[in-house]
């Protein structure tokens, strides 16, 4: 294994499917769907869907336009780091870091529990979850472009039976499937909004990873861009059309009470209906299957991180080592399934539940860590443009401050209801958020040490391979060069 960039023939559609898998759009429907509507704002879910579609497609305006700047590897610490500079960045990266594994340990204990419990398999669920993380482990080694070719198998399969689902529900019901309602203020902002804001931006989870693929594709300023765009699209198109599809099925006025008595079997109950017992079964099966192709592509994304950071210097140097025929970042995957597996282990010694305690609990730490690394990328995305003085103000101004404002927005619901989202009340799962920010503090100060201390270590924090070379310690009389602060 050498010190080297990533390796790759990623094409946009590639990248897509590794972002949307991410997604996991299928399990958002089945799972997260029924559960904002019944302690969210019941027929008012699609309305909080094109509120954050819309707001992540405003963030990505300038996401798109930093991407053709900033190419090598490191997606939103890179971006951090432009803007913001180095311990700013240096915070974002645990930010990443713990977003993106406790994606993966979530999706480790989920796909455990629907083998165990859903799929009605023999066995504990922890051998289900190791059995999986495996699978996961062998793909996430070799070659990205493997994993590309099985997500797209799976994804297309995923999205397949989500048009079948609103085909049906349009043949049935006509237009009376298409409930205005779910949009009118009053509905949108019923019950308990702030949770049902809370579900639909945890639901894009892992869209923004496109830019930790650009090593890995030939042309990254045109590639990752478009990739962005068509994975915010295709996510929050098919989250809003779907869950509205749902509201059509079961009636706006018994959304909430269907969603409260069903939960999870909703969407499965649903599918029988319209489409019988054959497709209901096929439906089942492909949640699995979709919770599988997130896991995969999250665990892509966790090492990426990981290699990125050891490159960098802020983790150990031996796991930015690089497969030398694979090209792919082997020492970060191989540690990523090592800290799944102890955290799935952790859970299950403890005799926790995988669904209730370990997917919960983390994913609430994933959706909040995600959500912070976004709302400071756009900052940073600002800052840099300002820097550069561009002119495209609607582009690097505008929007990225509207995709800001609801990402603040978004930021201060986790944290007032995290208890909800981690589906606990306990005084140390409701502080995990704050252990989370103090975590960035100490990056943040360990930055500023290693400034004074180790300035070509220092130097090294948010430099990207395919930039300009980082300089071998900060400049301190060049105030425009992002990189020296």
């Amino acid at each position: 294994m050498t010190d080297r960039a990533l390796s790759g023939t990623l094409s946009t559609p590639k990248i897509v499917f590794l972002v949307v898998a991410a997604a996991a759009p299928l399990v958002a429907m089945a799972g997260t769907v029924p559960l904002s509507m019944g302690a969210g704002n019941g027929a008012g879910v699609p309305g909080a869907y094109l509120v954050a579609t819309v707001t992540l497609l405003c963030f990505s305006i300038g996401y798109a336009a930093v991407a053709r700047t900033v190419t090598g590897g490191g997606g939103f610490y890179a971006y951090i780091a432009r803007g913001l500079g180095r311990p700013v960045a240096a915070a974002g990266g645990v930010f990443a870091l713990i977003a993106y594994n406790a994606l993966v340990a979530a999706l480790g204990g989920g796909i455990g529990y629907f083998l165990s419990s859903a799929a009605g398999l023999p066995g504990p669920w922890w051998a289900w979850s190791a059995a999986g993380i495996a699978a996961m482990a062998a793909l996430g080694y070799r070659s990205v472009d493997v994993s590309a070719k099985v997500l797209a198998v799976l994804m297309t399969c995923e999205v397949g039976v989500l048009l079948l689902f609103d085909i049906a529900v349009l043949v049935r019901h006509g237009g009376g499937a298409f409930s205005a309602a779910s949009f009118e203020p009053s509905t949108v902002l019923s019950g308990a909004p702030g949770v049902a804001f809370m579900f639909a931006f945890g639901s894009f989870a892992g869209y923004e990873s496109a830019a930790l693929y650009a090593e890995e594709t030939p042309d990254p300023r045109r590639t990752v861009p478009r990739a962005t765009y068509a994975a915010v699209l295709v996510i929050g198109l098919f989250y809003t059309l779907t869950s509205w599809m749902t509201v059509g099925a079961i009636g706006a006025e018994n959304a909430r009470a269907a969603a409260e008595d069903q939960g999870g079997d909703l969407f499965l109950n649903l599918t029988g209906d319209l489409l019988g017992s054959g497709m209901k079964a096929v439906f089942g099966l492909l949640v699995i299957t979709s919770v599988f192709a997130s896991l995969l592509s999250a665990h892509n994304a966790a090492g990426r991180y990981l290699f990125t950071l050891a490159r960098d210097g802020l983790v150990p140097a031996r796991l930015g080592r690089v497969h030398p025929r694979h090209g792919s970042p082997s020492a970060a995957s191989l540690a990523q399934t090592a800290f799944t597996l102890v955290v799935v282990a952790a859970f299950a010694v403890a005799g926790l539940d995988p669904y209730r305690n370990l997917v919960s609990i983390m994913s609430g730490l994933s959706t909040l860590g995600i959500v912070l690394l976004q709302a400071f990328a756009a900052v940073a995305i600002v800052v840099h443009f300002r820097r550069r003085g561009d002119r495209r103000y609607g582009r690097t101004l505008v929007a990225p401050l509207v995709g800001c404002a609801g990402l603040v927005a978004a930021t201060v619901l986790l944290l007032a209801n995290f208890g909800t989202l981690a589906d606990s009340d306990g005084a140390f799962i409701n502080a995990l958020p704050y252990i989370v920010i103090a975590a960035a503090v100490l990056a943040l100060l360990y930055a500023l040490w290693l400034r004074g201390s180790a300035p070509q270590r220092y130097a090294r924090i948010g430099h990207s391979l395919t930039d300009a070379p980082a300089p071998t310690a900060p400049r301190k009389d060049d105030s425009n060069d992002l990189l020296s602060r």
